[in-house]
């Protein structure tokens, strides 16, 4: 008989924003029925599901029959089936509208990032009563016109993640502005999910490469906490835990995609890994410029595919040595090894650029901004937006002229 671990998802004191709990071990319906009920005393969810899910699986069904089996027919008042990616405002009124009025009291996501985000967004707007798109533009955190008082989220949010983006730990969220086509950022402590639930047979529906490359994303956290100006021992620790568990059950994934136990340990990695963002480390040009290929169509986790080994070589100059630990910690896990000596990767003079390409070479993800679609045109706004970002300026070498950009962004711009 199977037994659900219900815990924290991080220890009491290690993350400045109140931890989630996480739960694993039951089927990912019984899981949510039991807490909606029996944790929240909720009695009216609104579902968010990946619009790919919903059409693909019977995953959603599944999910509202157990539901409603258990809390009566009407108990689901509200099912959203896929939003634009990057969380537009758009989809988020029309969700907010409808939660509104169907009186919902707890939202349930079941799917990716996006969704994630747009739910923490929804609970904002719901407790500030904005419905248009000019209301929502004064719930973001530096908002000219930042309400005063902001009142807290009051709806609970459980998530079923399919993709390892780990936003489901943090109460932070970006939507996008149909109209400005701007992202903005929303933080506040009540929006953060309440509830994590993991689920490695529902993964097994997500693309291989949205998986794998959510999974590099979630490396990138690692490696860039590591390898920050402001990183810590904690920090440190907490990244190596992630990397030990990320990066050989990905490559095992690959290699075995029905086989569930690294798929576990992808999902518990990632949450190791959004644990250094949580601690407040800044990150590196990888992300900085990452946030910044967003609006142009590519996904978080592709990011991190083409940009990360270009930043670790760009920054090597000045942060060698923090570079070392993160090799260290991959040439220690067997998985890896067998990897880099079967691409031809020596231990003695490869470089952190050279063994992250390998890796995610193997894994078959993208490695230039072509294959991405993202063309030579597009390098300058690129360069210039990167600029105003604050992990482009937290970088080990800060950037702060557009050549600077345009150096990491050539070594990866790929034959054009």
């Amino acid at each position: 008989m199977s037994r659900e671990i219900y815990i924290p998802a991080f220890a009491p004191g290690k993350s400045p924003h109140p931890s989630p709990y996480i739960s694993y071990g039951i089927p990912y319906p019984e899981a949510c029925v039991k807490h909606v009920s029996e944790t929240f005393h909720a009695s009216r969810v609104y579902i968010l599901a990946s619009g790919a899910l919903s059409r693909n699986t019977s995953d959603l069904p599944s999910l509202v029959s157990a539901l409603e089996s258990k809390m009566g027919k009407g108990s689901v008042v509200g099912i959203r089936k896929g939003i634009l990616p990057h969380s537009h405002y758009s989809d988020i009124l029309e969700v907010v509208k409808e939660a509104k009025t169907a009186n919902t009291d707890i939202l349930v996501t079941l799917g990716g990032g996006s969704l994630t985000d747009a739910a923490k967004v929804i609970t904002l707007a719901l407790a500030n009563n904005a419905t248009t798109s000019d209301e929502l533009e004064t719930l973001y955190f530096d908002s000219p016109t930042l309400r005063d008082p902001l009142l807290p989220a009051t709806v609970p949010i459980i998530c079923i993640p399919t993709a390892l983006c780990a936003g489901e730990y943090n109460p932070v969220a970006d939507a996008t502005n149909d109209e400005t086509k701007h992202k903005q950022s929303f933080q506040h402590l009540s929006i953060g999910p309440r509830l994590v639930i993991l689920s490695p047979e529902l993964s097994t529906t997500t693309p291989m490469h949205i998986w794998l490359s959510t999974g590099v994303r979630a490396v990138d956290h690692c490696v860039e906490a590591i390898c920050s100006i402001a990183s810590t021992d904690e920090g440190d620790a907490n990244a190596a835990e992630g990397l030990r568990k990320l990066v050989p059950a990905l490559l095992a994934t690959k290699q075995e995609p029905g086989k569930l136990e690294p798929r576990m340990q992808c999902l518990l990695g990632a949450k190791d890994a959004i644990g250094c963002n949580l601690m407040r480390i800044p990150m590196g040009a990888s992300h900085g410029i990452g946030h910044q290929l967003g609006p142009l169509g590519v996904g978080h986790g592709e990011t991190s595919c083409v940009l990360m080994p270009a930043v670790m070589r760009f920054n090597k100059s000045v942060n060698s040595a923090k570079q070392r630990e993160v090799l260290k910690i991959l040439w220690g896990e067997v998985a890896v090894e067998d990897v880099l000596v079967k691409r031809g990767v020596e231990r003695e003079g490869a470089d952190l650029a050279d063994v992250l390409d390998a890796i995610f070479r193997e894994l078959d993800l993208p490695r230039s901004l072509k294959e991405v679609g993202v063309g030579r045109d597009k390098l300058p706004a690129l360069s210039q937006g990167s600029l105003s970002y604050r992990w482009c300026k937290s970088n080990p070498v800060p950037l702060m002229e557009t050549e600077q950009v345009m150096e990491i962004l050539k070594m990866v711009v790929g034959e054009q």
